[in-house]
């Protein structure tokens, strides 16, 4: 499937910005699943420095700075992507039993090791009610697929928590959003995230875009109006990783555009830095995912 993408982010500062620096990971990126045709990224003011790289992760970073005093910050990208998944037998993963010890025993210290994704992180840390909750719903066999057990706490997730965008915003606990069962993708990704590797499970924070039209019979996916989070999961060697979607309750489809991957949102956050200013901001961001019709996209490369 191939898509345009539009994401615009604006701030509003009650006071001049003297300077600021920012870095931003807002561009799809190449995966085996997703290939970019075409991404640009316009800034507004116009930054005095621009500096590009992959991250540690694979990500695509955008570093900027601003020297010049400023009310407002635009940014907006633009970007083709096509995107095919694969269907995965997820009941050919490794065991539940197996999986944590096969992620231990991985010596490969790449992005994608299962290593990075075991342990806590900048903003997940382990929560044994949590880790409880995950035994609970995967019961008590390690003999069974983990792939299907992810899959199940997937559909758990989704229907224990209530979606509520505004309940919570982006500083919210791990432990808040399970306590509470409530907030937007961000909490449902960090909560299953937590879950999960507090049973040994490998797992990953996916930040993206979904489809904003479904497909003719098809329901409309939560979160489709804004970036969306979902969680990767490593199932063994065999597999690898695959994404889950906690919010929607669902395998992660071609509907889902992925951004940026890591540990937990710090690693993928579309705009962070730092910036000298006093009073109040103000920000909004929009999201446009429009499906093209190949053949269409064939006409205008001819």
């Amino acid at each position: 499937m191939i898509y345009d993408v539009k994401l615009t982010i604006d701030y509003h500062y009650a006071a001049e910005v003297a300077d600021a620096q920012h870095a931003l990971r807002v561009c799809p990126r190449a995966t085996s699943n997703q290939r970019i045709l075409s991404s640009s990224v316009k800034i507004e003011p116009k930054p005095e420095e621009t500096h590009r790289e992959i991250d540690f992760f694979g990500n695509r970073t955008d570093t900027i700075a601003l020297w010049r005093a400023h009310r407002s910050l635009s940014v907006e990208m633009r970007a083709r992507v096509e995107v095919e998944r694969p269907a995965f037998d997820i009941s050919r993963s490794a065991s539940l039993g197996a999986i944590a010890d096969l992620g231990l025993r991985e010596t490969s210290m790449s992005p994608t090791s299962p290593a990075w994704y075991l342990g806590p992180s900048r903003r997940i840390a382990p929560l044994p009610a949590l880790t409880a909750y995950i035994h609970e719903i995967n019961g008590p066999s390690r003999d069974r697929s983990a792939g299907e057990a992810v899959l199940e706490v997937t559909e758990r997730i989704k229907a224990d928590f209530t979606y509520l965008p505004g309940a919570t915003d982006v500083g919210t606990s791990v432990e808040d959003a399970f306590v509470a069962r409530v907030g937007v993708c961000q909490d449902f990704a960090h909560v299953m995230i937590s879950g999960l590797r507090g049973c040994g499970i490998p797992a990953g924070y996916v930040s993206g875009f979904l489809r904003t039209d479904p497909p003719p019979g098809q329901p409309r996916l939560e979160g489709a109006d804004a970036m969306h989070a979902w969680v990767t999961a490593w199932l063994g060697p065999e597999i690898g990783w695959v994404d889950f979607d906690p919010t929607n309750g669902i395998l992660a489809d071609t509907a889902h555009i992925v951004v940026a991957i890591g540990r937990d949102y710090a690693d993928v956050a579309p705009v962070s830095g730092v910036l000298v200013t006093t009073g109040r901001q103000m920000t909004g961001h929009s999201v446009d995912v429009v499906p093209l019709e190949t053949e269409d996209v064939a006409a205008e490369i001819a």
